[in-house]
Order: structure tokens, then sequence, then C-alpha cells
């Protein structure tokens, strides 16, 4: 459903949370190997979310990527979504039509667009806080 560069953006931005909760900084070595991504493949995913405010790089010795704890609460899944993917998961065709609408539906135009609406509402409804607390509770987890 997600392209593999947004799974890996919100593995990311969960472990980045986990260990703000803890005010350390995470290297992009360490993300990438919890989140078992290349690391210049992970550069990029982080330099998006950097780009769009969701997380945070500090240069330097003690430098890495964090997000404000403050902040954990009221980002949003769909934040990450749109910081990497766009919008398009909410307007694609469940088939891969180019053409596909109320006018010239496809066969699970209907079917799929309810799937997306509620896609939709899941994603700007949950954020990153009740995200890291379960895996920190061990109720979910990041890695298999």
């Amino acid at each position: 459903m997600f392209s593999k560069a947004c799974e890996y953006g919100i593995k990311a931005s969960i472990f980045i949370s986990l260990n703000s909760y803890e005010e350390k900084r995470v290297s992009l070595k360490a993300i990438a190997k919890e989140i078992n991504s290349p690391e210049a493949f992970t550069a990029k995913i982080l330099q998006d979310l950097v780009r769009h405010d969701i997380i945070n790089s500090v240069k330097g010795a003690h430098g890495g990527f964090e997000i404000d704890k403050n902040a954990i609460s009221s980002i949003k899944l769909s934040q990450i979504v749109n910081a990497i993917d766009g919008d398009d998961i909410y307007k694609g065709c469940g088939l891969g039509l180019h053409t596909c609408d109320e006018n010239h539906p496809c066969p699970v135009h209907d079917k799929f667009k309810s799937v997306r609406d509620e896609l939709k509402n899941m994603l700007e409804q949950t954020n990153l806080e009740e995200l890291a607390l379960d895996i920190k509770s061990g109720i979910a987890f990041l890695k298999t």
C-alpha cells in the first residue's frame, strides 16, 4: 500500500521518537540498521522528513536526528506519508487505471474509495506518540 520509502520513513520516525523521549539523537547508521534499510536510501528519506519539518537534523560530533519531545504527539502519520509519497494514495485507482473517477469508475471504484477514505482517516488520526508508546510498552514491534 505504501512505497518502500514511505514504510522506512514511518519506521524511522517512530524509532527517532522513541530515542527523542530519552533525549537521545540517533545516527543515520543506527536508524538504517534499526529499520533494515540501506544507508544511502535512508539518508534520502530522512532528508525528505527534515525538509517537511517532521524530524530535525543536528550536525556535529553530538549530532544526529531527533524530534522535539513536545512535537511527537502532534505529528500525524499523514504528514509522513505526504512528505514521502504525496497524496496519490488517496486518489489512485485500486486497479491502477489512469482514468478512474465517479464518471468513469473501474470495477472496484466504489469499494476502494471507502477503503481509501478509511485509510486517510486513520493516517490523519494516528500520531507518532501513540505508535512509539505501543513499541515502548511491548504491544507493537518495529522488527521481527
